[in-house]
């Protein structure tokens, strides 16, 4: 019988944690109650963690062209989600931040799937919740968004959308 090496153990174990958040990340989506599209709300969220800031830096954030914030953008806007103000000092300069219509859109979305994760893991043992709790924070780590260390030194992190 052939024994499985460590890399093989772990390349195994990081597709089935790849499929799992995945999958929960896609049930998530459906609970949003709104037609925004994920993009959108992560650009949201992006401004609400990092705002104000200008069309570029969402862009570098994003890692994104231009020209695909330009639409996010756009649509944001459109929808009063986000207003631009332009720079005092530099007239082709803006900066974008949430109106408080795109902030109420960000709590009620999590809202529901907080209430929707929270009635699926109320069904959990005891034991599988602190499997779970202690998951979150190996979860971050691997996710590398910084967002682990100031959970770590105490700060308070922003929710994802």
């Amino acid at each position: 019988m052939p024994s499985i090496r460590p890399d093989d153990h772990v390349t195994v174990a990081a597709s089935q944690v790849r499929a799992s958040v995945t999958r929960l990340a896609r049930t998530l989506r459906r609970e949003s109650a709104t037609d925004l599209s994920p993009t959108l709300l992560i650009a949201l969220a992006t401004i609400e963690v990092h705002g104000p800031m200008t069309p570029g830096d969402l862009a570098s954030h994003e890692r994104v062209r231009k020209p695909t914030v330009t639409r996010i953008l756009g649509t944001l806007t459109d929808r009063g989600l986000v207003e631009r103000t332009p720079d005092p000092l530099d007239g082709r300069m803006a900066w974008i931040q949430l109106t408080p219509q795109g902030r109420k859109l960000l709590r009620k979305v999590r809202r529901r799937r907080d209430e929707f994760l929270g009635s699926r893991m109320r069904a959990l043992s005891p034991s599988d919740l602190s499997v779970l709790e202690r998951a979150t924070s190996i979860l971050d780590r691997l996710a590398g968004g910084g967002e682990h260390d100031a959970r770590a030194n105490g700060s308070p992190v922003k929710a994802a959308p």
